[in-house]
C-alpha cells in the first residue's frame, strides 16, 4: 500500500490541506498550512479545534498504517489542547501498541513558527 498516496487521496484531509510528509516504521509526520477558512476567530488566524484534531487523527492513523499496510478506522481519540494554534501546524506521531485488533498512537501537534506544543493526543484505531 502506498501510504502517502492513500492519505493524499483522503477527501477531508485534502479539503483542510493536510499533508503527510513522513510515514514509516510506526512514525509519521504531517503539516497543515493555516488559512482564514480554518480559523475560529475572524480577527486573527487561530486554528479551530476540529482542524487541530483532524491533523492529529490523520497523522496518527498514518503512523499505524505504515505498520499494518491497510486503512485503520479511528475507534477513539482523546486530545488535550495546550495552546492556541495561530499559524501553520505540524504533527508527529508514534505507535505505542500494534495489536491484532487495535493499535494505539500518541500524537503531538506543534506551531510551525516556534515549535510550541499546542496539543497532545492519543488515538485508538482498528487494525483487524
Amino acid at each position: 500500500m502506498d501510504v502517502e498516496a492513500f492519505f493524499e487521496g483522503m477527501p477531508f484531509a485534502s479539503l483542510l490541506g493536510i499533508e503527510v510528509t513522513e510515514c514509516a516504521d510506526g512514525h509519521a509526520e504531517g503539516r497543515l498550512e493555516m488559512s482564514e477558512e480554518l480559523s475560529w476567530n475572524e480577527d486573527r488566524l487561530m486554528a479551530h479545534g476540529g482542524v487541530t484534531f483532524t491533523l492529529a487523527d490523520t497523522v496518527g492513523g498514518a503512523a499505524l498504517v505504515s505498520l499494518v499496510d491497510q486503512p485503520v478506522p479511528t475507534i477513539d481519540m482523546r486530545i488535550d489542547y495546550l495552546d492556541a494554534g495561530t499559524g501553520d501546524l505540524y504533527a508527529e506521531a508514534e505507535v505505542v501498541r500494534q495489536g491484532g485488533d487495535v493499535g494505539v498512537v500518541d500524537v503531538d501537534v506543534f506551531a510551525a513558527e516556534d515549535d510550541t506544543l499546542i496539543a497532545d493526543a492519543r488515538g485508538v484505531y482498528k487494525t483487524g
